[in-house]
């Protein structure tokens, strides 16, 4: 069935109860709309999805299918000979993913709360320069100190992109739509696993050449490309709504009214999201309760993926393959998650629930970790790898969408986002760990690591399923027994905390 959230207003512009103009109790002061709306009741909505469908995804996943490249393929360069040529231990390998994750969640709160000060066509494609060209320079590192430091900035420059992207598509696209266009950007980051496989097969064999490496021409000629696309960006990507070349000056404003009214249940009080930036917000995000225990599922989901982006060619190789074979047998593992991961997203949308489409694939991972840990045979390792990846996809995009929807302010949002992801990235840092090389071919403890987060994922998944559902139901009695008197201001800087406000799970 078809559950789209109620906006409480018609494609004019009107309230559905009374059909009259209805305004938020403060003046709509937008730069880009001083005067008075126009006419939007012969705005096609579908037409415009389709239209910010088309213009915004494509970039968007090619900017983060490349942040994905460039961060996961020193797994691909190790099985290349990485290690070897720069003399380094184990640990000194797993030191150089750890670090990465330090900077990378320090960064990322300042970055989101820049991105909309400083305008996303020209922040992403800023950092993105940056970290091409440290991913280039990686290329050239002579020893493990240089590997570290490189390492250490990438985590820095790259922080800002994804958890950018997934707050810049909440400004367009309202909490019913959100998982699966965050879908299918993100599939970019599985299709960049299996792109990543074959590319490194490809560029290995330019060992030799210019008296370099095959292993530093994967991070050479993968971070060029990064800047070259990176410049491109400067003029491809759209900022706001508000300001969208591709839309009409109707069909702007249209899509700017629907984003301010939603989170409500259909006959509440009509209250716009708060916009302007107070530290309040900021302070909010990190206080908000669900922010800390959906960072608990997130880590049930991101040290899995971490885990597998990371060390799957090696687990792979490790069962005895050639690394040309380890390379190419990851590709169809990441090319399978990544079509699952758009068609659960759909189904999400659809029915407007979140929770069951990221407890099921729990699950589902615990099946496919169990039978790696449970036997060596190659066959059965993969398989249970490949189910696992096939579960891993298709809730990352769930989790960052649940949050989203659940936090009302822009500027909260914006905050409490950067936290999920930051703090909950921290898991890469742990899984960059839990694979051992003195533990293959079986990486008992590795897969061990993964079930006991996957478990704390789905204790914290049902936490936050009743605690929606409990907040929800003592709101609408409220609503019900006719006790609430705040006005429209008070209820829109209060955001998700308002009585108004309807959780999604």
């Amino acid at each position: 069935m078809d559950t789209k959230e109620d906006t409480g207003f018609n494609s004019a512009g009107t309230d559905t109860g009374t059909g009259t103009p209805v305004m938020d109790g403060r003046q709509q002061t937008n730069e880009h709309l001083e005067y008075a709306p126009p006419d939007t009741s012969a705005v096609n909505e579908k037409k415009i999805l389709r239209k910010m469908d088309t213009r915004l995804i494509p970039l968007l996943a090619l900017l983060y299918l490349l942040s994905f490249l460039d961060r996961g393929n020193i797994g691909n360069a190790k099985i290349e000979g990485l290690q070897e040529t720069l003399s380094m231990t184990n640990d000194q390998y797993n030191w150089c993913l750890t670090v990465f994750f330090f900077t990378y969640a320090a960064f990322e709160v300042p970055s989101n709360l820049l991105l909309k000060k400083l305008r996303p066509s020209r922040w992403l494609p800023t950092i993105m320069v940056a970290w091409g060209i440290v991913m280039t320079l990686m290329g050239i590192v002579q020893n493990y100190t240089g590997l570290l430091v490189a390492r250490i900035f990438l985590g820095v420059t790259e922080a800002g992109l994804f958890p950018g992207v997934a707050y810049y598509l909440t400004m367009w696209y309202t909490r019913s739509e959100i998982q699966l266009r965050q879908a299918m950007f993100f599939s970019a980051a599985s299709v960049a696993g299996a792109f990543s496989g074959l590319l490194a097969f490809a560029i290995a064999k330019m060992d030799g050449i210019g008296g370099l490496e095959g292993w530093r021409w994967i991070f050479i000629l993968e971070g060029i490309v990064t800047v070259l696309v990176a410049v491109g960006s400067y003029w491809g990507l759209e900022d706001f709504p508000e300001t969208a070349r591709f839309l009409t000056e109707e069909e702007r404003a249209f899509v700017v009214r629907r984003l301010k009214y939603q989170g409500r249940e259909k006959g509440g009080e009509m209250v716009a999201e708060a916009d302007e930036f107070k530290w309040k917000y900021v302070r909010d995000a990190f206080l908000d309760w669900q922010i800390w225990v959906n960072i608990f599922v997130y880590w049930g989901i991101v040290c899995p993926l971490y885990g597998i982006s990371l060390f799957l060619p090696t687990i792979v190789r490790s069962l005895g393959y050639s690394s040309s074979t380890a390379q190419l047998m990851t590709v169809p593992i990441y090319i399978t998650a990544a079509i699952l991961a758009v068609i659960v997203a759909y189904f999400s949308d659809r029915v407007g629930r979140r929770s069951p489409f990221i407890i099921a694939p729990l699950l589902i991972m615990v099946v496919g970790f169990s039978m790696c840990i449970a036997t060596s045979n190659p066959k059965v390792v993969y398989g249970g790898v490949f189910i696992a990846a096939c579960a891993i996809y298709p809730a990352f995009p769930g989790v960052i969408s649940w949050l989203s929807n659940n936090l009302a302010g822009s500027y909260k949002r914006s905050a409490g986002m950067a936290i999920q992801i930051g703090v909950g990235n921290l898991g890469g840092a742990m899984a960059s760990n839990f694979y051992r090389q003195k533990d293959g071919p079986r990486y008992v403890l590795g897969h061990g690591l993964e079930l006991g987060f996957i478990g704390a994922g789905i204790i914290a998944a049902f936490i936050l399923l009743i605690g929606y559902s409990s907040i929800n139901k003592k709101r609408r009695a409220r609503l019900e027994d006719g006790t609430v008197s705040y006005t429209n201001e008070e209820l829109s800087a209060k955001g998700d905390k308002a009585v108004t406000f309807r959780y999604m799970y």
